[in-house]
């Protein structure tokens, strides 16, 4: 079963074509990051309009890059929700409208369960079950994975997700958007032991988040130094807004292994990219003979290739489309049921 996968629910545009019998074919992504970044953050708006002049051209492209045509897709999966309702209703509406006119069953993927399930499209996937860190955007959770569609949230966000610190903390320093990856290069110049930041909920008892707290400890950081706040001072509160933030996400998610008895932790989001997370995980980790898996740094980010292999393996036993739809902005992954 050939699967087309489309991804529309922020600022990237994805598209993807899986096949159940030989893996992922092809796939494509247009960021819209250097359009955005003039406004520090995404216009929804404008992030609609270019998807609409991506949606095709990339169509075509994956079509080519894996010698297929139009004709040879079973199926379309595309993303139905979470994230920007005209961004999801434009991926839906090209995924419906393809679909009827070729008369093939659509599927909506939920977007988080596209990150959850981004590790298994790597060379050796873990089994089932296992614990899942789920950093993306404004979401941060620890899950238990038992299989598609089974998932028991185990700790959640109580405020800031871990992205929404990086990006906030990032414009306190006067850095560019997306916050993340541009944190995580000034944090690469910083030197350890200038400044210590609390580390939320580090001792709570539970697997819960907060992060709005780490990000009021830096503004006062940058107010101290005022007009003293130079390239230097910088890049060492960068340095250990990053500690404090791995350091929280590494101990909670041994955590999660110790309090379910599992032995594997996959990591998927943007946040999943960051190498200092990836060091003190995997040694974490190796320390405690568990195993961490992660998605390659393409598939960090928002992309075709998680939605279509999502959707195929929920299409098996979807119910046959009207092409009628629609979008869930807001949609808790709990929600979701097995296939």
């Amino acid at each position: 079963m050939l699967i087309l996968g489309i991804e529309s629910s922020c600022d990237e545009t994805g598209l993807a074509l899986y096949d159940t019998e030989h893996g992922l074919l092809s796939h494509a992504l247009h960021s819209q990051v250097e359009m955005h970044a003039e406004y520090g953050g995404v216009v929804p708006e404008l992030a609609s309009r270019d998807h609409i002049r991506r949606a095709l051209p990339l169509t075509r492209h994956v079509l080519e890059q894996a010698n297929k045509t139009l004709a040879d897709i079973d199926g379309i999966a595309y993303t139905q929700g979470p994230g920007l309702s005209g961004a999801l209703l434009v991926g839906t509406s090209v995924a419906e409208a393809l679909a009827f006119s070729l008369s093939l069953p659509t599927i909506g993927v939920h977007h988080l369960e596209g990150h959850l399930l981004a590790p298994l499209l790597e060379a050796n996937p873990p089994d089932f079950p296992f614990v899942a860190l789920l950093v993306s955007g404004g979401h941060t959770q620890l899950m238990r994975v038992s299989a598609i569609g089974d998932y028991e949230l185990l700790g959640d966000t109580l405020d800031d997700a871990a992205g929404e610190a990086f990006d906030k903390t990032a414009k306190l320093l006067g850095l560019s958007y997306p916050g993340g990856p541009a944190i995580s290069r000034l944090a690469s110049q910083g030197q350890d032991g200038v400044h210590k930041l609390p580390r939320p909920m580090l001792n709570s008892g539970d697997l819960n988040f907060s992060f709005s707290g780490l990000k009021t400890a830096v503004l006062t950081l940058v107010n101290q130094y005022g007009d003293a706040l130079d390239d230097v001072a910088r890049a060492n509160i960068a340095y250990e807004f990053q500690e404090a933030v791995t350091e929280v996400l590494t101990k909670k998610c041994m955590a999660a292994l110790k309090q379910t008895g599992l032995k594997q932790l996959i990591v998927s989001g943007g946040v999943g990219a960051n190498t200092r997370l990836r060091e003190r995980l995997t040694t974490a980790a190796q320390r405690r003979h568990y195993q961490v898996h992660y998605p390659r740094l393409e598939f960090c980010t928002d992309n075709g290739a998680m939605i279509a292999f999502a959707g195929a393996m929920r299409m098996r036993h979807a119910e046959e489309s009207n092409h009628s739809f629609t979008v869930r902005p807001r949609w808790d992954l709990a929600e979701l049921s097995q296939p």
